[in-house]
């Protein structure tokens, strides 16, 4: 016999949904949430009295929709009600934003990466100069986007080939920093690659992978709307993938020091490989497309994603015409039907990836949801 959700679970599911809504869609009237929800006019008016009475929801002002009679109350989110950090560890500094619950950025911190300095007290000295910038008092979780590989059974990291220094000790150093604010450490692709199925390229995506390239190059995997790690967290470290054209690796072959080097073939300025890639000719976009439809080729062997994303400063520098190309190689060379597209997350996406996930933990928190 099916089992039916108790009354409980019922009402915390329809206030989610009616929650959400109001984070996607902005202020909302009673009867504008009837009708996206489908529930009914006394479901919806309890739920709305629930939350406001809890504080999650509050009165915004009216509708100025012209009708006969008072205009409508509009509820919108207390966006201020908590705030979660989103860290990024680059190989030249820390970055960290404090943001509020609609993902509003409202504070924002920098500061330069010491190889000397223990790992979590420089993540903690950039969150807390984050939180002076925002002038608030406390976060409600964070979530660390960091290079290298971040061990799932310890969620802290394994290792880092650009910060020698950053072995283990992250998370456990930040959780008695932070006391009970919630943290999770992630791979800095992965969090790109959560961005890009949350916010951009990839929505609707439920298996898809997403190469990044930059100076480094790695790859996410998106499997069923999940987000694959692999046994050890090295899921998508494919910089050592070996190869033998141009390179003895896929790094040698489309990092950033080969971008620059193919550049310098191709008479283009070779300072940097993003100025580089802006500046390509089609002769060059080619050249790159083969390097990294090798690269693909490989990813789609193994996964069959049917849509890959091209990520990375070097990879949005590109931009189209590189995803056209890469497209366009996949379909000669392999049966397997592929789409390729460029990254379309604004901003910083790892920093962004970090927010929606910490805004996600913070949600299902709130509304007695299991960890996905």
């Amino acid at each position: 016999m099916p089992r039916t959700a108790s009354p409980h679970t019922a009402r915390l599911i329809n206030d989610r949904t009616a929650y959400d809504l109001l984070l996607a869609h902005g202020p909302l009237s009673r009867a504008e949430l009837q009708q996206r929800t489908g529930l009914s006019r006394a479901t919806v008016g309890d739920l709305v009295d629930r939350m406001e009475e809890q504080g999650l929801i509050s009165q915004v002002g009216q509708s100025q929709t012209r009708r006969r009679g008072p205009n409508a109350l509009l509820y919108g989110v207390v966006a201020d009600r908590a705030h979660v950090a989103g860290v990024e560890v680059r190989p030249d500094q820390v970055l960290a934003t404090v943001n509020d619950l609609t993902g509003r950025q409202v504070g924002a911190a920098a500061l330069p990466q010491d190889r000397h300095a223990a790992p979590d007290k420089l993540v903690y000295d950039t969150i807390a100069a984050a939180l002076a910038d925002a002038k608030v008092a406390r976060l409600d979780g964070v979530v660390i986007g960091t290079l290298g590989v971040v061990d799932p059974v310890t969620g802290d990291v394994a290792f880092i080939f650009a910060l020698p220094t950053w072995h283990a000790n992250l998370l456990p150093g930040l959780r008695d920093r932070l006391g009970d604010v919630p943290v999770l450490v992630e791979n800095e692709v992965n969090l790109i690659g959560l961005a890009e199925q949350r916010l951009g390229a990839a929505r609707g995506h439920d298996t898809f992978a997403l190469l990044s390239l930059g100076e480094g190059i790695g790859v996410a995997v998106i499997l069923d709307g999940r987000l694959h790690r692999g046994r050890s967290g090295g899921a998508g470290e494919i910089a050592h993938v070996p190869t033998t054209l141009g390179g003895s690796t896929l790094q040698r072959l489309v990092g950033g020091p080969a971008v620059r080097e193919l550049a310098r073939q191709y008479g283009l300025p070779a300072d940097d490989a993003v100025s580089a890639v802006r500046r390509a000719t089609p002769d060059f976009l080619d050249a790159l497309a083969d390097r990294v439809a090798i690269a693909a080729m490989g990813v789609c062997a193994v996964l069959d994603p049917g849509f890959v994303v091209l990520a990375g400063e070097i990879g949005r520098a590109a931009g189209a015409p590189l995803a056209a190309r890469v497209e366009e190689r996949l379909q000669r060379e392999t049966p397997l039907p592929t789409q390729v597209a460029v990254g379309t997350v604004a901003g910083d996406p790892v920093v962004r990836g970090a927010v929606v996930i910490a805004l996600e933990r913070l949600h299902r928190q709130t509304f007695g949801e299991p960890e996905s």
